[in-house]
């Protein structure tokens, strides 16, 4: 079995730290169960400036080694990988937050499960090779039975695989998607694997 899964807010809690970054920076109090939009610029409500410092200092390696694992993920993606299933970690975060990404997922114990940055949202402005950058014509050549993801800015990345089982981590800003019948929201953990569990016994 291929499985997909997206890095923040699926992994670790990154609205619920942005929320109170915006806090933190420029005193604009958006509570997590606020945020209707994924884009952060939009869910916040800041200039353009404001939006640039905010990515910056949310993906500086000592931050984003401090986002909170969700709850029961790491226990999730281990038994899938003992189980022999091919687990992808596919993440659109900036090329330069691979190694503390990287060392975030050792830390929380996921040292097997493969990670890799695609430029998902068009942020980079410079091409790059590197072993765990995935050119989206790559990815495209990939085949996954199941994705875990929350945003709906990336479910145009499963467009072409209709065969495929999303199960949607449910967050604020996707609440109001018309999800396809192949997408199942799910508001944990627990509800995830018990979906891929239910498929992997037929």
């Amino acid at each position: 079995m291929n499985i997909y899964v997206d890095f923040d807010d699926c992994l670790c809690e990154s609205g619920k730290f942005f929320s109170g970054l915006v806090r933190e920076m420029f005193g604009l109090d958006v509570p997590y169960e606020k945020m209707q939009y994924f884009n952060l610029q939009q869910a916040f409500g800041l200039t353009d400036e404001q939006y640039r410092q905010l990515l910056v200092k949310g993906h500086e390696p000592e931050l984003l080694l401090s986002y909170e694992e969700t709850p029961g993920a790491s226990g999730v993606i281990n038994e899938w990988i003992r189980k022999g299933y091919d687990v992808s970690i596919i993440t659109g975060r900036p090329y330069s937050s691979y190694e503390a990404s990287r060392l975030w997922l050792d830390r929380h114990g996921m040292r097997d499960a493969r990670m890799l940055i695609m430029d998902k949202y068009g942020r980079e402005t410079a091409a790059r090779k590197e072993d765990y950058i995935l050119d989206p014509e790559d990815y495209y050549r990939m085949k996954f039975d199941y994705a875990v993801e929350d945003s709906p800015s990336a479910f145009r990345f499963f467009d072409h695989l209709p065969q495929l089982k999303v199960l949607v981590f449910d967050r604020p800003w996707n609440r109001t998607a018309e999800l396809p019948d192949n997408y199942t929201r799910c508001r944990g953990w627990e509800e995830i694997r018990a979906n891929a569990v239910a498929e992997d016994r037929h």
